[in-house]
């Protein structure tokens, strides 16, 4: 279905509908506006609360620094031509603090030297009034998954894995089985934490080409067939007879199913 386009005010486009319940999120973002146009801030405080926000609304630059600077938030909505403190001093603020908080500029100015700077400041996105609304949620979107994304990795650059009999530590990249260090190569030591990530997951050369050597590689499927040989030589009592690392035959490889699960220290 079409959505129903209107013009509501001379700086929105909103876009009237209806979105999916998956959007909203069981644990609640905390959203900065910093917005001194009422009618746009209450339309983005709507469309921000649908994606399960929890949302502060300011429309005054001065209280806005403070407030931005003070508390902690997962996303800040920030115009630039504000009363008292205009957004691009707020954003230079925060991107002094120690915390990283992600920041989506909206503005009236529309030179590209405008958006630059506020890029150079520190902004994570920009958007030009008039602006959809619809893109508005897309923008907001993408912003938290970046984000979570992020923090995915530095919770994995953490990670310990102890399964199976093998300690691997991410940050470290490091990698023991019974005690002994095991030599391995780069390729090696990420095959194997895949593996110890997802045991008992089947996957094919294919995917395990896109897994670790990444989407971008032009390489072959037996690529994975001679670094899976090295590795079962290094890690298997008899290669010939692998217990950890196995073939599935038709598919592709698994690793053993999981004796002890990954533990984070």
């Amino acid at each position: 279905m079409e959505p129903t386009k209107r013009r509501l005010h001379p700086t929105v486009v909103i876009f009237f509908i209806s979105y999916p319940q998956q959007e909203i999120r069981a644990v609640q973002r905390r959203v900065l506006v910093i917005e001194d146009n009422h009618d746009i801030a209450r339309l983005i405080h709507l469309h921000l609360t649908e994606l399960g926000c929890t949302v502060t609304v300011l429309h005054n630059g001065a209280a806005g620094m403070k407030t931005a600077c003070r508390d902690t938030f997962d996303l800040i909505v920030l115009d630039l031509m504000l009363p008292e403190q205009d957004g691009l001093e707020i954003c230079r603020a925060v991107r002094a603090q120690n915390r990283y908080t992600p920041i989506l500029m909206l503005t009236a100015r529309t030179s590209e030297l405008d958006r630059v700077l506020g890029l150079e400041l520190g902004a994570d996105d920009y958007l030009t009034k008039p602006f959809s609304l619809m893109e508005f949620r897309a923008r907001v979107k993408a912003i938290f998954r970046r984000t979570e994304a992020v923090l995915h990795q530095q919770l994995a650059d953490d990670e310990v894995i102890d399964v199976n009999g093998f300690r691997i530590d991410l940050a470290r990249r490091t990698a023991c089985h019974g005690g002994k260090t095991l030599d391995l190569t780069t390729k090696e030591f990420d095959l194997l934490a895949f593996f110890a990530r997802h045991p008992g997951r089947v996957y094919s050369r294919a995917q395990l080409l896109d897994e670790v050597w990444g989407h971008g590689f032009e390489g072959y499927e037996h690529t994975v067939n001679s670094h899976i040989n090295r590795l079962r030589a290094k890690i298997e009592a008899d290669p010939a007879k692998p217990v950890f690392i196995l073939t599935v035959w038709g598919i592709g490889y698994k690793f053993a199913e999981a004796t002890a699960t990954a533990t984070l220290r």
